[in-house]
């Protein structure tokens, strides 16, 4: 009886690792590299293992792996809210990522409250995890560490401080630095920025607060605390209703930094819904880079930071985690992050 090659069809074969790297013409160990996502695969070698491993239909046998090391293969990406637009795109970025190492990404939203936040950093929940990327709102830096106990951790944003876990974050008074000076450079003069919490908050809101008033002061403009009006929430109905107030008001801007995407889509409606035109009488600039952005009419200027680079670095600093524990000092990436200028903000 003629003996059957790798990769014959026939059922319940289940093609390993070994008949991979044999029809690829790699060793065993280029394919492993290939399945972890490893960097030290030539394009053209990765290329050819992709081939084989979808001709053969062969599945990387990583739960088995995960617990014989005492591993699940999951991790948790905590978010404040799903429902918000760059935290939903960051979060298919994450599974994307993982997915490249063999893991998958369990989201829990802690919706910035301090119980839930508490829940996501101890692990205690039904499914166990093997580390998180998260996200704090409502925990300072000594309860973070305090919960976290070790834990392999990723914290996203400038609160992350230097511990208890790695950090991955954007140049947040940077980036609201640019597009405060890029309103001004078009002529405007009375810029307002929506997005102050009024409160604890996050780090990045008052660094976005930071880069705001730098920029008047490069450009010899006295800061206006009635051009900065509370919110309780970064979402599009805050935007509108922070933005309505101040176009009501006896001094109406003349142009609305909003610390994020969802804020500025409503700062752009509260505008239109009051017979304004964007940017002719208001322009309107966000954060974020999100799609939503793109497609606002009009489209809207934004700081867009490397939400691919994010995830990318996220999930490689919590894999080395996982793997070596607290062995290594915590480390902070950041991330670059680009200006977009579209039509929101077009000269006078």
């Amino acid at each position: 009886m003629p003996r059957e090659t790798p990769g014959s069809a026939r059922p319940g074969w289940r093609p390993s690792l070994k008949d991979v790297a044999t029809l690829a013409g790699v060793s065993v160990m280029t394919v492993s590299n290939v399945v972890r996502g490893a960097p030290n695969v030539s394009a053209a070698t990765r290329e050819r293992v992709l081939d084989v491993i979808e001709r053969v239909g062969y599945v990387p046998n990583s739960s088995a792996r995960n617990l014989r090391a005492g591993r699940s293969g999951v991790v948790s990406f905590a978010i404040p809210a799903i429902d918000n637009s760059y935290f939903a795109e960051l979060a298919r970025l994450m599974m994307d990522e993982a997915a490249a190492l063999g893991r998958t990404v369990l989201i829990e939203q802690t919706k910035g409250d301090r119980e839930l936040e508490r829940r996501a950093l101890t692990g205690y929940g039904p499914t166990p995890t093997d580390g998180l990327v998260f996200y704090p709102q409502a925990l300072d830096g000594a309860q973070v560490s305090q919960y976290a106990a070790g834990r392999p951790l990723v914290l996203l944003g400038d609160r992350g401080g230097k511990g208890p876990g790695d950090v991955v974050t954007v140049d947040n008074e940077g980036g609201a630095r640019e597009a405060v000076a890029h309103l001004l450079a078009t002529g405007r003069r009375r810029v307002a920025a929506v997005g102050d919490p009024r409160g604890p908050g996050t780090e990045n809101s008052h660094r976005r607060l930071a880069g705001y008033r730098t920029a008047l002061g490069q450009a010899g403009l006295p800061f206006d605390a009635g051009l900065v009006p509370a919110v309780a929430s970064y979402t599009r109905a805050q935007g509108e209703a922070a933005t309505g107030a101040l176009l009501d008001g006896g001094q109406p801007p003349d142009a609305v930094f909003a610390f994020n995407d969802m804020l500025a889509v409503g700062a752009v409606h509260a505008v239109l819904s009051r017979g304004l035109r964007v940017p002719e009488d208001v322009a309107v600039a966000g954060f974020d880079g999100t799609d939503e952005a793109r497609y606002c009419n009009p489209p809207l200027t934004t700081v867009a930071p490397d939400k691919r680079g994010i995830a990318r670095e996220a999930m490689r600093m919590l894999g080395d985690r996982i793997t070596r524990g607290d062995e290594a000092p915590y480390r902070t990436v950041r991330m670059g992050h680009q200006l977009l200028v579209r039509r929101s903000t077009a000269g006078r």
